[in-house]
């Protein structure tokens, strides 16, 4: 049973990097620190595309001020308690029961109970019809309410990304204006409440002052800035924000302002090439000559590149920290350094002449893709590089009519969020070459159905295993978001993806102090 990329330069990156290594609040002498004090957190990272929590489409970094779910995410991507106080899971992997926490109310002041949770679990089950829980809904069999503090889930067959893809079912009260078709005023249990939205302005959330847990939140309101196209950096400096992401061409100027320090989302985005998987051509269909292409990669170049000091290489779709990365793995990566001696062997081997060939090569418009077409013409190939934006990027992958790609992925829920579009029928899988394998399938399949995390894990490294085998693609590394924090503040600290508020850290543990 189990328990609970933006626009840069090299110049900016180089002289960032070692002011990454500088600053942290913890750092500070905490006896030297004014007394926090309320007031208004205005905090800027991503939108708000809508008011009802269950049809959200990436609102998660304003939304969770206001709604929670059962779980959360820890710090490592495994799973933690939130409204659930517990939450236990039977050896088949098909049966949850989640015990819900005392003394937790909506802020129309109505206790939380079984029955609630059940009708948030079948209104998205039966009105949220895309998403990434829908999978998940499609093998509910049934919720059920034992008295006001037991919630028992069944399940059609084992579903492990279960607990994690949860943190992200928001649990709404049922008097929740618009619950019948499109909640309007969402009525939630978080330390914040829902407040003044002026869609793609802000969002105004007062403090909720019977939150369940004493003494949060701290702050009288939070203020989300939903603006687009803002300099962020500016505001910052300015004082007119206190929380934002931020570029990291960026952070060169901020650490100099002395009025920030630099954090990051516990989870990475992650870089790789891929090679196109489904409609290959000659002789990029040849792992010899993938393999070859994957050594003229110099991944600690791009990496250094990319996320400075922050950037980290390595050969998993995750990076060190996470509960499911392998050391033992990492450390055997065959293309961990660049071996032009050994690429040319292997062309050699494959009789791959590389200047009768030319590589199509697509990408986003960003620096990075053109650090690795430089590496790549090391060995001799000729490379018509096509950048685009996301939308272009995105049609040209999904025509098949190209040899390769330089891309990234960022944060996600659960590991399975990331391997599902590596499967032969999976979401969005273009950026990593379109791949059919039944082989693959299986074996990522018998991931999700494994409710031990051990076993699941040594899975999820089987399939790692395959990737590598094919060359469908080769990881380059990680990097994480940055977030900027007005010395103002303290208290804050990032979750694993981009919530506002998380069950140990965000905005309810956020204080302000006198500049």
């Amino acid at each position: 049973m189990l328990r609970s990329s933006s626009s840069l330069t090299r110049r900016h990156l180089l002289a960032s990097a070692a002011g990454l290594g500088l600053v942290s609040l913890a750092g500070r002498v905490a006896s030297a620190a004014p007394e926090p004090k309320g007031g208004v957190l205005r905090y800027a990272t991503l939108g708000l595309d809508t008011s009802d929590p269950h049809r959200h489409t990436g609102s998660i970094a304003v939304q969770q001020a206001y709604v929670e779910a059962l779980t959360s995410i820890a710090a490592d991507g495994s799973v933690e308690p939130f409204l659930a106080e517990s939450f236990d899971v039977s050896p088949d992997g098909r049966t949850y029961r989640f015990k819900l926490r005392q003394g937790v109310t909506f802020h129309n002041g109505d206790p939380l109970t079984a029955a609630d949770v059940v009708a948030n679990i079948e209104r998205v089950k039966s009105k949220v019809k895309g998403g990434w829980l829908a999978s998940a809904m499609k093998l509910v069999d049934g919720a059920s309410a034992e008295g006001s503090g037991i919630v028992t889930l069944t399940l059609s067959k084992p579903y492990a990304p279960l607990l994690n893809l949860f943190s992200e079912l928001w649990i709404l009260s049922p008097k929740s204006e618009g619950w019948t078709e499109t909640i309007k005023t969402p009525i939630g249990t978080g330390p914040f409440t829902f407040g003044t939205w002026v869609p793609k302005v802000k969002l105004t959330a007062p403090a909720f002052r019977s939150y369940w847990r004493a003494g949060q939140p701290i702050v009288d309101a939070v203020e989300f800035d939903l603006s687009d196209g803002t300099d962020k950096s500016l505001a910052l400096r300015a004082g007119d924000l206190h929380i934002a992401n931020i570029q990291r061409d960026t952070v060169e100027a901020l650490v100099a302002s002395g009025k920030v320090d630099i954090k990051t989302l516990k989870d990475t985005a992650w870089f790789s090439i891929a090679f196109n998987n489904r409609k290959p051509r000659p002789p990029f269909d040849d792992p010899r000559v993938r393999s070859a292409i994957a050594l003229a990669v110099d991944k600690a170049a791009v990496m250094k590149f990319v996320g400075g000091d922050k950037g980290v290489v390595t050969n998993q779709l995750v990076a060190p920290g996470n509960v499911y990365f392998d050391k033992a793995l990492h450390d055997a990566d065959p293309f961990a350094k660049p071996d032009l001696a050994k690429a040319r062997a292997l062309l050699a081997d494959a009789g791959v002449k590389p200047e009768d060939h030319t590589i199509e090569f697509v990408s986003w418009v960003e620096p990075y893709p053109q650090i690795v077409v430089q590496m790549v013409r090391k060995l001799g190939f000729k490379v018509n590089h096509v950048a685009l934006d996301d939308i272009g990027a995105q049609k040209r992958l999904g025509q098949y009519d190209w040899d390769m790609n330089a891309m990234s992925s960022g944060p996600r829920a659960d590991v399975f969020l990331r391997w599902v579009r590596l499967m032969s029928d999976g979401p969005n899988p273009v950026l990593w070459g379109g791949i059919q394998d039944a082989e693959l399938d299986r074996t990522i399949t018998s991931a999700v159905e494994q409710p031990d995390l051990a076993r699941r894990k040594a899975i999820y490294l089987d399939a790692t295993r395959r990737v590598a085998e094919k060359v469908y693609f080769v990881v380059i590394g990680h990097a994480p978001d940055l977030i900027a924090v007005a010395r103002t503040v303290r208290g804050y600290e990032p979750g694993f993806t981009w919530a506002c508020h998380w069950a140990s850290g965000g905005v309810a543990r956020t204080a302000l102090i006198s500049a």
